[in-house]
């Protein structure tokens, strides 16, 4: 028998994310990378392996989209993101990224400090320090924004189906955690 799925133990409310954002300001140019990766993940719901393997093709600023390839069961799909985490990835794109670069070829969108592609643990790293600076702890960092964003979406009226499609769900099973979470 298959196990009942559990419900996410925390969600971030929108002034939460607020604050955590906030915190991006004292790093300086990194922060604009960090808020850049903050803003994407809350407006996108992509997880962290998703976001670590973006490439600069996958960003396109005009259409308001992003292209997430070979996702959970090497599956591509194309999805919205907001105008606001687009205005971040491009000041990014135009004063970070360019310092970070160590290697020109490298077409990977979001790096570290070392001009490296991200791995998951150190992305998560990342998240989390942000995530205790606003007093969170203990909960799956990257994860939290793809449940928040789907559950904020729900209570804001979105389609479940659409939802299924942003997440890359194949089955709306999976999806319709978020409208117990939603209810609940």
């Amino acid at each position: 028998p298959k196990s009942q799925r559990r419900l996410p133990r925390r969600l971030l409310s929108v002034a939460e994310f607020e604050d955590l954002v906030r915190q991006t300001h004292a790093k300086g140019t990194i922060g604009i990378r960090d808020r850049a990766i903050l803003e994407t993940l809350f407006a996108t719901g992509i997880r962290r392996l998703e976001l670590a393997n973006l490439v600069l093709l996958d960003v396109d600023i005009a259409a308001g989209t992003l292209a997430v390839r070979e996702g959970k069961g090497r599956k591509d799909r194309l999805i919205p993101i907001g105008e606001r985490a687009l205005v971040w990835i491009e000041q990014y794109l135009a004063g970070v990224r360019p310092m970070l670069a160590v290697d020109p070829s490298d077409a990977t969108l979001f790096l570290t400090d070392h001009g490296q592609p991200f791995v998951k643990n150190r992305l998560s790293g990342l998240v989390k320090g942000y995530l205790q600076a606003i007093g969170i702890e203990g909960y799956g960092s990257c994860h939290l924004f793809r449940h928040s964003m789907a559950t904020l979406m729900l209570e804001n009226g979105a389609d479940l189906r659409f939802i299924q499609a942003m997440l890359g769900h194949a089955e709306l099973n999976t999806t319709t955690i978020y409208t117990r979470v939603a209810i609940g």
